[in-house]
C-alpha cells in the first residue's frame, strides 16, 4: 500500500460521526449469503462505526469488532457496548488462532495488503471457515444519483471487485445484492463528508464539493422540496471457504 493510500485509510476518525450518521447498512439478503451455515463466532474485520456489526449482533452472533482507528471503534462502542471492540489490522489480526467461523470485511478490503491479510485471516479462521468481502455501491443508472457521481467520483463498474482470494482459499464465489436506502438529504451531505476523497482534501475542496452536494439537492427535480430520498444500491459480495 503506497504512503498516500495508507493516509487515506487511518483519515476516517475526523469524520467517524458523519460517517455513522451517512453511510448505509447492509441489506439482510448478503449478510444471508456471507454467512457460513452454523457460523457463531464472526469477526467484523474493519468494523469502523459498527454498519455491519450491528446486524451481525442482531443476529445473536458472538461478534468481535476490529479497526485500526480508535475514534470508529469508539463511536461502535456506544451503540454496541456488549460487543468486543479491539483497535488492530487485517495485517495484524489481535485474535487467537482457530478463533472464528467467519471473517467478513465490509467496505475496508481495498485499504488491505491481501499478500499480509490472507495468512492473517487464515490463521484466525477455523478449517472450512469463510472469508467474505462486501461493498454496496450506488446504482449510478438514475439519473440523480449518476449526477452525484460527476461531483464525488463514480462508483463505476461493480466488476472492480472482481478480486482474487488466493490459497488456502478455495471455492470463490461471487453474489450481487440490488436494494434502496432511504435517507434525509442531511445524510446524503454525511455520507459525502465521510468519503476518505473529501475528508483528506484541501479545505476548499472540500467546502466547494459539499457545496455543489447542496446545489444538487436544491435544484434536481427528483429532489428538490424533497425530505426523504431513495438510493439504489448494488451490494456486491465476494466469499471463499478456508481448506481443510
Amino acid at each position: 500500500m503506497t504512503r498516500s493510500r495508507h493516509d487515506r485509510s487511518l483519515s476516517f476518525g475526523s469524520a467517524a460521526a458523519a460517517y455513522e450518521r451517512g453511510r448505509p447498512s447492509y441489506p439482510p439478503e448478503a449478510i444471508d449469503w456471507l454467512l457460513p451455515r452454523g457460523a457463531r463466532q464472526v469477526l467484523d474485520l474493519g468494523a469502523g462505526t459498527g454498519k455491519l456489526t450491528t446486524r451481525l449482533v442482531e443476529r445473536g452472533l458472538e461478534v468481535v469488532a476490529v479497526d485500526p482507528i480508535p475514534d470508529m471503534l469508539e463511536v461502535l462502542s456506544a451503540s454496541l457496548p456488549e460487543t468486543r471492540a479491539v483497535l488492530g489490522t487485517a495485517e495484524e489480526i489481535p485474535l487467537e488462532d482457530n478463533s472464528v467461523d467467519a471473517v467478513l470485511v465490509a467496505q475496508a478490503w481495498h485499504w488491505v495488503d491481501p499478500e499480509r491479510a490472507i495468512p492473517e485471516i487464515a490463521r484466525v479462521l477455523r478449517p472450512g471457515g469463510r472469508l467474505g468481502l462486501v461493498w454496496n455501491t450506488r446504482d449510478e443508472r438514475l439519473g440523480w444519483v449518476r449526477e452525484l457521481g460527476r461531483i464525488i467520483g463514480s462508483d463505476g463498474d461493480v466488476g472492480r471487485f472482481d478480486v482474487t482470494l488466493p490459497a488456502p482459499f478455495s471455492e470463490r464465489e461471487r453474489h450481487q445484492v440490488e436494494w434502496t436506502n432511504y435517507l434525509t438529504p442531511q445524510a446524503l451531505i454525511d455520507l459525502v463528508a465521510s468519503r476518505s476523497y473529501c475528508i483528506t482534501s484541501p479545505a476548499e475542496v472540500r467546502t466547494q464539493t459539499l457545496e455543489q452536494v447542496r446545489e444538487l439537492l436544491a435544484t434536481h427535480p427528483a429532489l428538490a422540496n424533497s425530505t426523504g430520498l431513495a438510493m439504489p444500491y448494488v451490494t456486491v459480495c465476494i466469499a471463499a471457504t478456508l481448506s481443510d
